[in-house]
């Protein structure tokens, strides 16, 4: 699911449940009692604008060296509350009342006990906080102390007057991989896709940087295996970058096989296209096979065949891998995925989506069913985590992404939700669409007659067993599904390992990336010594 840095905050959703809704008109008079803050915009800003107003507290007795990115709703220990309201337009110097009673997590702030709290104010501007966090482009208010603070205490000012600060081990990082882009080393690429841009109506482009292995340049008849790669949730181009320039220098100290690596974006407005043909994104795997893929193979030295054409991906990339092996064994000669999110949706990260009156919140029994484990610890449930999204916006969020991608579509023209985000109850309908076009281990046995010779052998799957977001639990299911039909799975089970840190081998951090290579590599090139 989430790989992403600031998108990891956001699965550790606060302990405590409940979702602020906006009181019927009958019930207004009951509820008299909202807390209100007072949000302006600088007079630094240049225009007015528009977004969604985030409102985060916690208590706290005003530190100095405060970390604004505490107050993500990351740190269940933190007791971190939010609120969110649109607003539209705001000019600079002028205010906004803001309700955070209305649209708020785990309540309604009027909920909050008196004490000494910390409140901040952030503008998400372009309504990628679920997706992304914190960016640049937002605003924040200084962090303001309210001591003796109580839901009676008189509204709070709070002014947007800056943006937040870039992370400064991603700059460094990206800094050092924009030092390697140079034709016929790290090349970037971006093509408008004819039929993305007819199903959406505007100009949409498929985009990916190109690693090319060292001596690409001078070997000029040479050919090579190429590996397409995708991230998984909250990545982009610049996280793309950052791991395709340690692939390439993995390459040049010889721990990996020369080939050439495809470091493809699936992010998109709605959270991650992952390759898939939906109703609701567009045609995303056929754009990539027939459009994509064909431009890069007439640009470079690629094999441009079957067993010189692999993929590698994590958490939703791994599901993006997987789906796209399963969905074109023609074009794809095996699928190294990692982590990937639910191949067999009789495990939905924990609940059964095909039970009897399912719910992703609850079990039969009451109990809830968590979503997010640190070192064995329960941090989240899948509740805190849904609900939590739903206040950071309805859009680009984990949850929303899968709807956008599975789900059929709505008479009003956005997809079905596949459960209530109050109540957790599932859909029955829209399951069953889930099942039919992207339960991978319904698609696998589907297609076996036709296509079982393609994909035998062909799927390797890593998972750690202590996957943060419990991702192993289906990964077993597909495997057990797989060898019922004699398909000759490779999956590794990886004692110990977390969703975070899959990859580590001994002190190296990607080690398992050589591996990686190493077999694709002796598909595409058998008894070949790569090996200086």
């Amino acid at each position: 699911m989430r790989l992403h840095p600031t998108a990891q905050l956001l699965a550790c959703a606060a302990i405590t449940t409940g979702l602020g809704l906006a009181p019927s008109p009958s019930s207004a008079q009951q509820t008299p009692l909202h807390v209100f803050f007072q949000i302006r915009l600088g007079s630094v800003a240049t225009a007015p604008l528009s977004g969604r107003l985030l409102v985060f507290i916690k208590q706290g007795k005003g530190d100095a060296e405060v970390n604004l990115q505490e107050f993500q709703p990351g740190e269940p220990s933190r007791q971190t509350w939010v609120a969110a309201q649109e607003v539209h337009d705001l000019a600079p110097g002028a205010s906004v009342q803001f309700d955070a009673d209305l649209i708020a997590y785990p309540k309604p702030f009027s909920a909050l006990p008196p004490g000494d709290y910390e409140v901040q104010a952030v503008l998400d501007t372009g309504h990628t906080y679920n997706y992304s966090g914190r960016t640049p482009q937002d605003w924040i208010s200084p962090v303001a102390t309210l001591a003796g603070w109580s839901p009676q205490s008189p509204e709070t000012a709070l002014t947007l007057n800056g943006h937040p600060a870039p992370n400064p081990q991603r700059q460094a990082a990206l800094a050092r991989a924009m030092q390697q882009v140079h034709p016929e080393e790290i090349e970037r690429r971006e093509m408008v896709s004819p039929l993305l841009t007819r199903f959406s109506g505007n100009s949409t482009s498929i985009r990916a940087w190109v690693i090319l292995p060292p001596g690409y340049a001078r070997n000029t008849h040479q050919r090579y295996p190429t590996a397409y790669f995708t991230h998984g949730f909250g990545g982009n181009m610049d996280y793309n970058l950052i791991m395709g320039e340690m692939i390439r220098d993995r390459m040049v100290q010889d721990k990996m096989p020369p080939m050439i690596w495809v470091m493809l974006d699936e992010s998109c407005p709605e959270g991650t296209h992952e390759f898939a043909n939906s109703v609701n994104d567009g045609p995303w795997g056929t754009a990539l096979t027939t459009e994509f893929i064909p431009m890069l193979e007439r640009t470079y030295r690629m094999d441009a065949k079957r067993k010189g054409r692999f993929l590698n991906g994590h958490s939703s990339g791994g599901w993006a891998t997987l789906q796209l092996q399963v969905n074109y064994p023609r074009i794809f000669g095996g699928t190294w995925s990692t982590s990937p999110d639910p191949s067999d949706f009789h495990n939905f990260t924990g609940p059964d989506l095909y039970a009897p009156h399912a719910n992703v919140y609850h079990r039969p029994d009451g109990t809830a069913y968590p979503i997010m484990r640190i070192d064995g610890k329960v941090v989240a449930t899948l509740e805190q985590f849904a609900k939590t999204e739903a206040v950071l916006g309805p859009y680009g969020g984990q949850m929303s992404s899968f709807d956008w991608v599975f789900s059929p579509r709505s008479p009003s023209g956005a997809p079905m939700q596949m459960f209530d985000r109050v109540t957790g109850d599932v859909n029955p309908a829209v399951v069953a669409y889930w099942h039919d076009h992207y339960d991978l281990a319904h698609l696998v046995e589907k297609e076996w007659p036709e296509d079982g010779s393609l994909l035998k052998g062909r799927i390797h799957l890593f998972v750690g067993t202590a996957d943060t977001f419990y991702l192993d639990g289906s990964a077993r299911l597909f495997e057990a599904r797989l060898n019922k039909l004699g398909a000759d799975p490779h999956f590794h089970f990886i004692p110990g390992r977390s969703h975070f840190n899959l990859y580590k081998v001994g002190e190296d951090r990607y080690g398992l990336f050589d591996q990686i290579g190493a077999e694709m590599y002796a598909v595409a090139r058998p008894g070949v010594n790569w090996k200086k």
